[in-house]
Parts: C-alpha cells; structure tokens; sequence
C-alpha cells in the first residue's frame, strides 16, 4: 500500500493534461484523479468545497497567473510536485510544499522516479527526508560571479559585474555593454552567463539578451502578452520578453 489514493491535476493545456492522466494511470492504475483544473480561480473553488487530495501535480503557468498563487488564496497542505516547460521557476517551487520539478513534456520514467520519491518520503516521517536536503541544497546561497578579468591589447583588464548594464550576443559571440556604453567580448556563453549571474540582478529576457535590473528604464505592454523594454542610456536597444516570460519577469522585478 502505498499511501497514495488521490492526485490532484493543475493544467490548462488539453494535450498535457491527458498526457499526464495517461502517464499516471499506467504507473498507479489504482489512484483516483480528483479533477483537472486549469485555472488559479478554479483551483480555490475546488480547494473551497473538497478535502485535499494526497498529491497535486501542478503546472506553473495556468490559464490565469501562476499557480503559486493559489497557495495565497486556499489552504493546501498536501505535497505538490511542480510541472513547468521552464526551470526559471525551480528555486521558487522549493520554497512552497514541493518534493519535485518535472520539466515539461513529462517523461514517463521522471513520473515514476518522482512518485517513488513521494512514497518513500511518507514511510520516513521520523527521520530527515532526502527531499528535505533537496530542498536545503537549493535554497542554500550560491557563490556567483562578481568580476570577470579579461585579455585587453598587451595585458588584462579586471570588469566589476555591477559595471554592467547587459549581456547579449551576436553572432555567436557574447558581448558585455557597460554602465558607460562600452562594448566587451566576453568567453562565456549566453547559457553559462545565466548560471554565474545573481539572479536576483539579472533576468534572462530572451536567447538575446541578459539584463542588469538597474538598466531597465521603462516597460510597456506588447501585442500577445509579451512586454517591451526600454533600456537607459540605450536608444536604439528594444528588448522584447516573451509571453511565457512575462509573468516571471513581473515577478523579478517587483521582487
């Protein structure tokens, strides 16, 4: 017995949500799916009239906001295993009552390994869950990147990253804009930037571009959901942030 009688689904995409009824009933045929939600609203409605279910999967992005939401609106004291197509959110899912982060399309062996995580976690109530040390090890403070120290004519030259207004690349070359304007070509890629940058100062805006929070002027409403950015001292430069960006931008910045 296993402990687990009842999932929860949060997703708003037909495709995925039978995805993963399909994925789950094939590895627990006996669980029971208490509904499919697709929204935050519909989620704090259901939550109003039912008892918690043992396990939600829940998507991130739902219909209507991000579903980090609805713990702000209903009472959820179950486990949650979070789905989302970005890992931007992964640090933030850890701090609610999360014991996972499957990354989207959801793979059947990545289901199983999560759900056998969940039933091991409950025959462990005394001792020290390893989804507990998961959680330290995401939440503990990381060392990132300050300075980079560069090759410049016949010697080497020391760039503070708070000198630094963004990153974006060209070409396939990455370039460093500075507070003052100036261009530097820096070794890393756009990808390794993005794992070395302070979060909490910069915000991956698209494949282009990598933003320092204090060069962001001024933000302003796009056609589709997306936003665009106007950068100071930057005339010319128009960043776009998608859609599926948006919220977790919005986000960011009011942080």
């Amino acid at each position: 017995m296993n402990g687990i009688k009842k999932i929860l689904i949060l997703e708003d995409e037909q495709l995925n949500s039978d995805r993963i009824q399909r994925l789950m009933l094939k590895i627990r045929p006996d669980i029971e799916i208490a509904g499919v939600l697709p929204s935050v609203k519909k989620t704090v409605d259901w939550f109003d009239k039912n008892e918690a279910p043992d396990l939600i999967l829940m998507d991130i992005q739902l219909a209507d906001g991000l579903s980090f939401n609805v713990f702000d609106l209903a009472d959820v004291k179950c486990p949650v295993i979070f789905t989302t197509a970005y890992d931007e959110y992964a640090v933030k899912a850890f701090k609610y009552n999360s014991i996972d982060y499957l990354l989207k399309p959801i793979e059947e062996v990545e289901l199983e390994t999560a759900m056998i995580k969940f039933e091991n976690s409950l025959q462990k109530s005394y001792q020290q869950s390893p989804l507990i040390e998961e959680l330290i090890r995401h939440m503990q403070p990381k060392e990132y990147r300050t300075r980079f120290f560069l090759p410049y004519r016949d010697s080497y030259r020391k760039i503070n990253v708070e000198d630094i207004a963004f990153f974006y690349a060209h070409l396939n070359v990455t370039y460093a804009s500075l507070m003052n304007g100036e261009q530097i070509v820096v070794p890393q890629t756009m990808e390794i930037l993005e794992k070395e940058l302070e979060p909490k100062n910069f915000f991956r805006a698209n494949r282009q571009y990598i933003l320092h929070v204090n060069t962001i002027e001024k933000v302003h409403n796009f056609f589709n959901g997306k936003l665009k950015l106007k950068l100071k001292n930057q005339e010319e430069e128009e960043v776009i942030v998608s859609r599926a960006k948006a919220p977790l931008f919005k986000i960011w910045l009011d942080y």
